[in-house]
């Protein structure tokens, strides 16, 4: 490269992150609170925390069905801090999400898309979302979206946010984003990439696809295609009993496996490594590490 390309490409780079530090001030002027006073103004339907304390099973449940549980500003609200609850709940192993009446999430209610269009509150919004669904996925709890009917638009986004899906013979995932001349903002497409590949995840986004049951297992977005069909009333014991492979023994000990595998998916290796050892520190001489070390036979 000439003295005169690299300069100029000196120059660019400048004008790039002069430009996202200019963008990354201006999206956190504002306070937490002044988007959440803005979420509030708009009620409607809830998001309910159900904790099985025998099985160590949460039910979390989207529920607004007379707008096919689209998230209002105060349901925002709330899965926020329905989310807390789990992040404390230390006798917990898992949380199934799904939506009431038969059908997943169809995204954000319109009513507040509209009020929000501007584009500081839009970022905002974006913001708080992807912070609730970033602790949702990195719960010490296995998680579950169990997708009855649709899951549209950000209903899709929260999907990703679990650590697995389950859909039923008829269930729906797509991501519509396009046609509401967006891409998704919740997240989703950063764990869309991680899940399905980047070249399915842009086949996805940029077509809108319905994936069907079957075409979402093909591609790893869908884990298991569950024998009952939405609004039948079985979908979740369907799902309890699917889940029930993975949550065998102590909450301490599912809770251990789940930080390491989020440790190793998002840190360096080195820092995986070193929190690795922290969790292991944790259970290493536990109750459940002595009583199964008194069951096992010596070696001879």
């Amino acid at each position: 490269m000439s003295v005169c390309g690299a300069a100029r490409c000196r120059g660019a780079v400048r004008r790039i992150l002069q430009q996202n530090r200019a963008v990354c001030s201006h999206t956190s002027g504002s306070t937490p609170e002044g988007i959440r006073e803005k979420l509030q103004a708009f009620p409607g339907g809830s998001v309910e925390l159900q904790k099985q304390r025998d099985s160590g099973v949460a039910l979390l449940t989207v529920n607004n069905p007379a707008r096919m549980n689209a998230f209002s500003g105060s349901m925002m609200l709330e899965l926020e801090q329905r989310v807390r609850e789990l992040e404390t709940w230390t006798e917990g192993k898992a949380v199934i999400v799904q939506g009431a009446a038969g059908t997943f999430c169809s995204g954000s209610d319109l009513n507040a898309v509209r009020a929000l269009a501007n584009p500081h509150d839009g970022m905002k919004m974006c913001e708080f979302m992807q912070n609730t669904l970033t602790r949702l996925l990195r719960l010490p709890l296995i998680s579950v979206a169990l997708v009855e009917g649709r899951a549209l638009g950000g209903g899709a986004e929260l999907t990703t946010a679990c650590d697995f899906r389950l859909m039923t013979s008829d269930g729906v995932i797509q991501f519509v984003h396009k046609h509401m001349g967006l891409v998704p903002g919740w997240g989703g497409a950063a764990r869309l990439v991680r899940i399905v590949g980047s070249q399915n995840a842009l086949k996805l986004l940029s077509g809108a696809k319905k994936v069907d049951p079957d075409t979402g297992k093909q591609m790893g977005l869908v884990d298991e295609v569950l024998h009952c069909s939405s609004g039948e009333g079985n979908a979740l014991s369907h799902a309890e009993r699917w889940l029930g492979q993975f949550i065998q023994g102590p909450a301490p000990v599912i809770q251990a496996a789940k930080r390491v595998v989020v440790s190793g998916r998002e840190l360096p290796l080195d820092e995986a490594l070193q929190t690795e050892r922290s969790v292991f520190g944790t259970v290493w001489g536990g109750p459940a590490n002595l009583e199964a070390l008194a069951l096992k036979p010596k070696h001879k």
